[in-house]
């Protein structure tokens, strides 16, 4: 006899690999760099550097969460820059 959570396990999957994954974006980390997650067996991949899709990492997490980082010092420090012109 299976256990129930094996069963519920292996579904997802087996869906997967008869019709294909359905990616959404769970994360966008940029405009061009992005995380998917599959609605149905949960497998996550990102954007490479060349713009494949590539399965999410640890290593790739942390590139990603630095980039992120990065991106959004960079967008912060263009609206003050922004901010700051329209008031003078």
């Amino acid at each position: 006899m299976q256990n129930k959570s094996t069963n519920h396990a292996f579904i997802p999957k087996m869906y997967c690999s008869l019709f294909g994954h359905d990616y959404q974006v769970s994360k966008k980390v940029t405009r061009h760099v992005k995380e998917y997650t599959c609605t149905h067996c949960k497998k996550q991949l990102t954007t490479s550097s060349n713009g494949n899709l590539v399965e999410l990492t640890p290593k790739f997490k942390e590139i990603n969460a630095i980039l992120e980082r990065i991106h959004q010092s960079r967008m912060n420090r263009l609206k003050k820059k922004t901010f700051a012109s329209s008031i003078c």
